[in-house]
């Protein structure tokens, strides 16, 4: 082990102290190359060849590799470094601050996941680089909590990187061999506007909704009684009406009515297959109304739903090392893209979900020293002494 990165919590604080936040919005978008750079230069500092891949001018991703990228046997630890937006008069300190308190660390990205990166670099720094038989990658990407313009990047690109991958998002240290897909729908009704006083006089938005809604009430409890996985805490797909806006004055018809859902689908489930699907349902249902129309579109493309092995080498190698069998939850990763370049991937890393994406968010202090134990481990058996 040599000292050319900084002690962990010094890195954990680094790493917060460099805004990343990726958001839709623009307003609150920010640049994720802090983060990058500095990775690079700890990274560089332990031997590993760094590669940056530019995404636009503000963003980027991170290849380090200790070993050649030839050999396609290797291990990739893998996370993003980006954050979601925060409201700082919410939070009880400084979110860009690292700040030790009760145990915990407390800092936007604590969880969520800039912390797994400092735990990957000194698992790493616990070894010399001559004893590697198989490359280490560590991967880092932007954007994964809005587009996934970094992890898609590279599928596009079909960059090859090794044959098994850890995803640090926070699981608690339990591996997670499964999770639900992600659609976002918008569902517009339009119709014809008219003086209230003679219904005749126009066409009514908001009634043609009421038609629509009924039909994905129907469609959700189909797909409910279709579809089951007791893996899940959730075991069936949802669907949630999340939004609707229509109208604008009480005397005038409606002509432009509008609700948005979201769609978790299951394993299994084709996001292209459930689209259709749900065009098939609806569009019968205004055929016959005069005056209205309906328009169903994707408000992205989405986020597959993800399986790996039960069987699979990483999977049994992650049940073992961390205590427990593998899982599975319903947020969404980038591990159908890892797995989509030919990674056997499972999800694991320190910290909880339940404490992302929220005020005061935190990563337990006995997850430092237990995660990197276990990512050493996971280096040593893949890497350094793969055949044991």
């Amino acid at each position: 082990m040599n000292r050319a990165i900084p002690e962990t919590l010094e890195m954990i604080g680094a790493l917060i102290e460099r805004p990343s936040v990726s958001c839709t919005d623009p307003h609150y978008d920010q640049s994720n190359l802090a983060v990058i750079h500095l990775l690079a230069e700890w990274l560089g500092g332990l031997g590993f060849s760094v590669e940056i891949r530019a995404i636009g001018d503000r963003k980027a991703n991170l290849i380090a590799t200790l070993g050649s990228r030839e050999d396609p046997t290797g291990l990739v630890l893998s996370g993003h470094t980006d954050t979601v937006p925060c409201d700082p008069e919410l939070w009880s300190s400084d979110p860009f601050k690292a700040v030790e308190k009760d145990g915990r660390i407390y800092g936007l990205g604590s969880a969520d996941m800039k912390s797994f990166f400092a735990l990957a670099l000194e698992a790493a720094n616990r070894f010399e680089a001559k004893d590697f038989r198989h490359p280490l990658v560590i991967l880092a990407t932007a954007d994964e909590e809005s587009s996934m313009s970094g992890v898609k990047s590279l599928v596009a690109d079909n960059v090859k990187l090794g044959r098994y991958a850890v995803i640090g998002e926070p699981t608690g240290l339990k591996p997670i061999r499964m999770h639900k897909g992600v659609m976002l729908e918008s569902i517009v009704v339009r119709g014809k506007a008219g003086h209230s006083s003679d219904p005749s006089l126009g066409a009514n938005a908001i009634e043609g909704m009421h038609a629509v809604l009924s039909e994905l009430l129907a469609f959700r409890a189909e797909l409910r009684a279709r579809h089951r996985n007791p893996a899940f805490k959730v075991d069936y797909p949802t669907l949630n009406l999340g939004s609707i806006h229509g109208g604008d004055n009480p005397n005038r018809i409606c002509a432009h009515c509008e609700t948005q859902i979201d769609i978790r689908p299951l394993p299994g489930m084709e996001l292209e297959d459930l689209h259709e699907k749900l065009v098939k349902r609806l569009e019968p249902v205004l055929a016959q109304a005069n005056g209205l129309s309906l328009e169903i579109r994707r408000m992205f493309e989405g986020l597959p739903p993800f399986e790996s092995d039960a069987n699979g080498e990483i999977v049994r190698c992650c049940e073992e090392l961390s205590g427990y069998d593998s899982g599975a939850v319903a947020f969404g990763t980038e591990a159908p893209f890892l797995k989509r370049l030919g990674l056997q991937t499972v999800v694991m890393g320190p910290g909880h979900i339940e404490q992302a994406h929220q005020p005061d968010e935190y990563l337990p202090m006995t997850h430092i020293r237990a995660g990197t134990d276990i990512l050493s481990r996971l280096i040593e058996r893949f890497c350094i002494r793969p055949e044991a």
